[in-house]
């Protein structure tokens, strides 16, 4: 089996393990503090926003029109897969146009 495949696999494995370890560990509380939840609830937003910004610091011109159509489509449509599709097809489109 290849290196690559190899760390498909374990990387995968890992993941299974943290996503398994967060269920065991919340399954042993009755309820959940109002605090943690609100912070587990904020993961999503905080992960969004590390792939985000170094695209918006270091990206060029259809980078930053990308961004900027994610959030004028997020005001206007209020959806996640609106802004990420039409996000998308700016950003294709482009760096398609742009070289």
């Amino acid at each position: 089996m290849s290196t690559t495949a190899w760390i498909i696999l374990v990387g995968a494995f890992l993941t299974f393990l943290t996503r398994i370890g967060g269920h065991l560990v919340l399954s042993r509380f009755e309820r959940i503090h109002p605090r943690v939840e609100a912070g587990l609830n904020a993961v999503p937003a905080a992960v969004l926003t590390t792939l985000v910004a170094p695209s918006a610091m270091n990206g060029g011109v259809p980078e930053i029109a990308a961004l900027a159509t994610g959030v004028v489509v997020s005001l206007v449509a209020g959806g996640m897969m609106p802004m990420f599709l039409s996000s998308a097809a700016v950003l294709i489109l482009l760096r398609h146009l742009t070289g």
